[in-house]
This record gives structure tokens, sequence and C-alpha cells, in this order.
């Protein structure tokens, strides 16, 4: 089943390594035969949140968070490309899901997490579940949780070493989660409205 699935990448860094990882999930995901796309909070530059998505009066959101919200309306499901930072979440992915609210519903939402060390982001990811989850969002339980991430991907997103390997041994356990409650969803939403 062909699905509609967006990535999302928050770092705004100059010398963004964790983009490798962005693009393997999205690469691995097409691969898959899906229609998956790459959301790059750095690209898109929302705002420091001052009014969500939808407290503008109709048609007067920037276009940016409009086209956004039509692409995070429309998905079947989302993956979250977590980096850590102090402990914490990266702020510009932050600021870029907290414009949107209602949009996220009913939809599954996976976290894959990384750093340039061995603990691979685990305690930011663990920071986004509850999160994703108050948003709206059903976070799957699979997760990858990938170290070193600059060994592990090359400049072109290419797994590589022993890093890599492990990537691909576990990305399609991964995905085929993701795939089962998408569909799941989407099932459900055409044979029932949503209860709000």
């Amino acid at each position: 089943m062909n699905m509609k699935m967006l990535v999302f990448y928050g770092s705004y860094r100059r010398d963004r390594v964790g983009i490798r990882f962005a693009n393997y999930v999205r690469q691995r995901l097409a691969d898959r035969g899906h229609d998956a796309e790459l959301i790059d909070a750095k690209a898109i530059n929302l705002p420091m949140l001052d009014r969500m998505f939808k407290e503008y009066p109709s048609a007067e959101a920037p276009p940016a968070m409009a086209e956004l919200a039509a692409k995070i309306r429309a998905a079947d499901g989302f993956v979250f490309v977590i980096g850590e930072y102090n402990w914490g979440m990266q702020p510009g992915l932050k600021n870029l899901t907290d414009h949107f609210l209602e949009e996220w519903f009913w939809r599954p939402a996976a976290i894959v997490s990384y750093s340039p060390g061995q603990v691979g982001g685990a305690r930011a990811a663990m920071a986004w579940h509850p999160t994703l989850s108050e948003m709206g969002m059903v976070v799957i339980s699979s997760t990858i949780v990938l170290g070193s991430v600059g060994e592990a991907l090359d400049a072109d997103s290419l797994p590589q070493g022993k890093g890599g390997k492990m990537l691909d041994q576990r990305f399609p356990r991964f995905a085929a989660d993701l795939e089962f409650w998408a569909a799941a969803a989407a099932r459900q939403r055409t044979a029932q409205a949503p209860p709000y």
C-alpha cells in the first residue's frame, strides 16, 4: 500500500550531520513504495511561535505554514528524526511542530534519534514521545537509536561500517510497524469520523 509519509528534521546547525539520517529514512521509505517527503525545519523557517496555524483568520496564515498544514493533513504517517541537545529537544523542530495541532490528529508517528556519541539521542527521544502523544499522534513502539551518526552514514546518506549495517538490519521492522499503524489509522478514518 502506497502511503504519504512525512519525515521531519529540525537541526539549524551550520554543519548538520543528522540530515544524513533524515535523508536515509526518506529514501528507505521511498524504496518501500511510499511517497516520502523530507520536511526540514530550517528550510521551512517558521518564526518563533506567536500564533498557531489555527489562530490565523482564513487564508491569512503565512504561505509556508499553510502549505505545511495541508501536507500534514494529507499524510498517513510521520517520522521524527530527533537530535539531542543537552538531554533535550532540538528547538527548531519543537517550534515547527507547535505551530500545528489538529493537523496531527489520528495518525501514527515514529521516532528515530541520533547523536555523534554512543547514546544516539535516546534521552531526547524519550522527551518527544509524550509530546507527540499530547499533540494527537499515536507513537509507535518501534524506534531506532543511531550513535556515531557521522560514522554510520556517509556524506551521501549511504550506510557504512558497523553502524550502517545495524541501521539497514533494523529499518525494515521499524518501517513495517509504522506501515501497519498508518494503514490501520487510514482505514479507521475512512470507516468512522474522528470523535473530535
